[in-house]
This record gives structure tokens, C-alpha cells and sequence, in this order.
């Protein structure tokens, strides 16, 4: 597939491209007359990177890379081959050779671009390996996820899979156990003891929650329990609640 090129904006996901891959960063754009501290932090960077800047107003800024939230920065950006199941599975198998107990997140057909970008963000910050979507009817790094990313994107493999269901069953093959958020499930998280174990966090998609069959192919469900009136939580909410009680079990519990 040829590498696919299109704008990043906003300061965490421009500065996280030119620190982490600038190798991919073909130009600059930069609102005129903005001299705040922000913008004083990146010059170093736009200095080094020795691309083009080009200077134009917040009105050309927004209609150049399609929206209002540039925050006064943009770069064109020359997006990598995608990484797929093949990537996924030889990345398992280092970590298992490191005697590493792998925290992978999979999203069952998140299209909402915010939701993902959270879930990247809270994913890196909890030390999870990657993130898992469905290649068709889920949404992928736009721009927009990058941004909400906050540099998630860059730090964080999202593995793209044609057929999730045999992916989660190739992962348990090989030792991984599947654990499925569905809000009618009999067991709280809190007591789900899976701190030694590798974990996959499968978290469903807004609204509809988790596919018939990706949820026969859980080892486990699990649900958050809800103390007031809502009945549900946003799903990047949701992850992060899961995701930060399965570190917080490793911290406590030593490897099996």
C-alpha cells in the first residue's frame, strides 16, 4: 500500500511527528502573528526539521487542512504503510521471547475518531503493547484521532485486522487471555484476577457494544460496575477504567 499523506494540526500531534518521525514530515504551516509560549516552544523544533514554513492566516490555516481546531499549527505528514495481523503476531511473539506479559486493547468497530484518539492516549499512558481494530467499519488514524491522541498515535502501534474474531482467536493460541467489556456480564472487573497473565481488553463499539462473534471468542466478560444513574460509559471512559485496573493488578500480583 503507498504511503498516504495528510495534515496533521494542533501542537501534540505536530510536535509528536517532528520528535518522533520527521522523517515523514514534508512541510509546515504556521499561523501568522501567533507568538504566544507555545509557539516559542516549538520554533526549536521547526528549526531543526529544516522544512518549509508557510505563513497564513487562521481563516486559510483552517480551510487548508479541512478544519477550525488547527490551534495555529499544521504539518503535511507522509503517513506509514499501515500495520496489519502479520505485524501483530510477530510482535507477540518478541515480547513473549522478553518474558514480557503483553496489555493489548481491541475496539470492535469504534468509528468515532475522538473515541479512538482517547483511547490511544490512555492506552500509551497505561503501557499497553498496541491497540487492535477492524480493517472495514471502524475508523483509523485521521488526523482528528492523532490530535485527540495527544502523541498516542506516534507512540502506539494501532494494528489494522481483516477478520478480528480469528486475530482474538490467534492471540489465545498463543497464550493470551481475552477478556470482553458487555455491561450484562456476571463478573465486576474488580474481580477479575488476570495481573499475571497476558491480557487482551476487548471493549465494544458505541452504542451496540461487542459483536455476537467477537464475543464468543472471549475468554472471559467482565463488566464495570454502575453506582448511579447511568446505565453506561463512553467507551474510551470505559477502556480506561479497565485498562488502569489491569496495571494496577500487575503492580500487585507477581508473574504466573
Amino acid at each position: 500500500m503507498a504511503d498516504v499523506r495528510q495534515w496533521l494540526f494542533g501542537f501534540h500531534a505536530v510536535e509528536s511527528a517532528l520528535r518522533n518521525d520527521p522523517a515523514n514530515v514534508e512541510r509546515i504551516l504556521v499561523e501568522t502573528g501567533r507568538q504566544d509560549r507555545r509557539m516559542r516552544d516549538v520554533e526549536p523544533l521547526l528549526t531543526d526539521c529544516r522544512l518549509p514554513v508557510e505563513r497564513l492566516s487562521g481563516k486559510e490555516l483552517a480551510k487548508r487542512v479541512g478544519s477550525p481546531r488547527h490551534q495555529g499549527i499544521a504539518c503535511a505528514y507522509r503517513q506509514p504503510k499501515a500495520l496489519d495481523e502479520q505485524d501483530l503476531l510477530a510482535g507477540l511473539e518478541g515480547w513473549q521471547s522478553s518474558d514480557d506479559r503483553p496489555l493489548l486493547l481491541v475496539l470492535d468497530g469504534v468509528t468515532d475518531p475522538h473515541n479512538l484518539g482517547a483511547c490511544l492516549r490512555t492506552a500509551d499512558a497505561v503501557g499497553a503493547r498496541g491497540v487492535i481494530v477492524p480493517r472495514d467499519r471502524a475508523v483509523g488514524l485521521t488526523p482528528t484521532v492523532r490530535k485527540v491522541a495527544s502523541g498516542g498515535a506516534e507512540h502506539l502501534p494501532l494494528f489494522q485486522v481483516t477478520n478480528l474474531a480469528r486475530v482474538l482467536e490467534q492471540l489465545k493460541q498463543r497464550g493470551v487471555w481475552v477478556v470482553g467489556a458487555a455491561g450484562e456480564a456476571d463478573q465486576s472487573i474488580y474481580d477479575c484476577r488476570l495481573g499475571s497473565e497476558p491480557v487482551a481488553l476487548v471493549m465494544g463499539a458505541e452504542g451496540s457494544g461487542l459483536r455476537r462473534l467477537t464475543r464468543e471468542h472471549c475468554d472471559q466478560l467482565v463488566n464495570i460496575p454502575m453506582f448511579g444513574q447511568v446505565e453506561s460509559l463512553n467507551v474510551s471512559v470505559a477502556a480506561g477504567v479497565c485498562l488502569y485496573e489491569f496495571r494496577r493488578q500487575r503492580l500487585t500480583e507477581p508473574a504466573g
